[in-house]
């Protein structure tokens, strides 16, 4: 910068200062520090992918119809659907995809946007929960991510669901169900979001498309922006660099000029990324499935991948109802469709308590353990991990009956013994192994303190010189 550029500069937030009184605030951001780990990263991917998807949605609202209204296509898609009747919604998504400038373009990287954004969630999960950031003082702010996580499913599927083709139709006829099977509530609950029994009334698809491109964003930004406010004043959890560094200890790069360039770089690189493989990686080929009919349905149909554990759970379920006497209090659906989730989210919100309550620990923590350093809760993720992860292969029978020609019933019983056999395989396994990794330590430890304890009595019997550094050869 000029001379004459850096007094303008300086009078210009002196200016500023003197009406806003922004100095130290600006100050103290600039120098904040920032844990200098690969694994923090995932949630910024997260954030960005957030951006784009917002970005990306907005232009998508500019063409989307939300009206099941039945109308005759006439577009460019021959001979497949020229002519068909389908809905209003569905024929708006085959405009935009096919004749719109850019616009598969940007649906595709909508679309990749959502899946990314769920991915870095849940290994960004992963990483606080097998290293510990959800302990004291960061259960809300952990909570509010498991919420997050749980909305932006819901977020997902809904929008998976307005495109109203023959598979996300076939989906929303399973969430419907899905609903129904909630005791007391289910059937009342489905007739008033429907609108009456499926395939509900035209009211139906607006209360979607509100809840998706508004209600749902709002409430997930919310929540982000929450979380990013409790993780500044709580400050970064780090990983431990020596064994002097203490809970009161913070190491790490500056905002300002360390992590502000790494973090723009990834959020240009975020958006390239995404916007390259949504020019270049089909997905969700709308056209081929069709337009979803009550009469309509297909084999080896699969939706997203953030969805197949819970079509996974729907299939390992018996076909049984609980019922008393003539009432059927539980149907089937409720146990692989409801009862699952509700298991695995409410153990991630209350393993912080159940940890805290088993261990005693009331301590505050700033810095992270490696997996190895809690041996039972890496054990208990492990297992959980591996449940949920083999609930998610069951999903995909059909299309392994289709691809492979392995019979689906005999896969649907192997999975319905190992997906209660396996994760306590897993899980004692990676117990096993961290108890293992700490023993290691410990024999090298005291190797070192061995060593080092022989060479100060070499020392100071005068068989060594300080410094010599082929002393512990001789």
């Amino acid at each position: 910068m000029s001379r004459r550029g850096a007094p303008m500069t300086r009078r210009a937030v002196r200016w500023l200062d003197e009406r806003s009184a922004t100095a130290p605030l600006l100050r103290k951001t600039l120098r904040y520090l920032f844990p200098d780990h690969w694994s923090f990263l995932l949630g910024e991917v997260a954030l960005y992918a957030f951006m784009v998807l917002v970005a990306t949605g907005i232009y998508l609202t500019f063409f989307f119809v939300d009206s099941t209204r039945e109308v005759v296509f006439r577009g460019d898609y021959y001979p497949a659907l020229y002519g068909q009747r389908m809905s209003e919604a569905y024929a708006s998504v085959l405009h935009l995809s096919l004749a719109v400038r850019a616009g598969l373009l940007i649906r595709q990287t909508h679309h990749w946007a959502a899946n990314v954004f769920l991915a870095a969630i849940v290994l960004h999960l992963f990483r606080v929960f097998f290293t510990g950031a959800y302990r004291k003082p960061r259960e809300l702010t952990y909570w509010l991510g498991v919420t997050m996580l749980m909305l932006s499913l819901l977020e997902a599927y809904i929008g998976y669901s307005l495109v109203d083709d023959l598979m996300s139709g076939m989906g929303l006829v399973i969430g419907y169900s899905v609903g129904l099977s909630l005791p007391f509530v289910g059937q009342n609950l489905m007739n008033w979001l429907f609108d009456g029994m499926f395939p509900g009334s035209p009211k139906l698809w607006p209360r979607m498309y509100i809840a998706h491109v508004l209600i749902f964003p709002i409430l997930i930004g919310l929540l982000l922006g929450a979380h990013l406010l409790l993780v500044a004043m709580r400050h970064h959890t780090q990983f431990r660099r020596k064994k002097a560094q203490s809970e009161r200890t913070i190491v790490g790069i500056p905002a300002f000029p360390g992590q502000a360039p790494r973090s723009l770089g990834l959020m240009v690189g975020t958006a390239g990324v995404l916007f390259l493989i949504g020019g270049l990686v089909q997905i969700n080929p709308i056209w081929l499935w069709g337009p979803f009919h009550t009469y309509s349905s297909t084999n080896g149909a699969q939706p997203d991948w953030y969805l197949g554990w819970l079509i996974g759970a729907l299939r390992l379920v018996p076909s049984f109802d609980l019922t008393i006497g003539h009432y059927t209090l539980l149907p089937n659906p409720f146990w692989g469709g409801a009862a699952f989730p509700l298991v695995v989210f409410g153990f991630l919100y209350f393993w912080p308590w159940l940890e805290r309550r088993f261990t005693g620990d009331q301590a505050f923590h700033n810095l992270l353990d490696r997996p190895r350093d809690a041996p039972v809760r890496t054990g208990i993720g492990v297992a959980m991990v591996s449940w949920v992860f083999l609930v998610f292969l069951a999903g995909a029978s059909d299309r392994v009956d289709v691809t492979l020609g392995i019979g689906y019933a005999p896969q649907i019983w192997v999975y319905r013994v190992v997906v209660w056999v396996l994760p306590v395989v897993f899980g004692l396994v990676a117990w096993w192994t961290c108890k293992e990794l700490q023993a290691g330590e410990l024999v090298l430890r005291d190797r070192h303190e061995a060593e080092q304890e022989a060479r100060l009595t070499r020392m100071r019997h005068g068989a060594e010189r300080p410094g010599d550094p082929d002393a512990l050869e001789s």
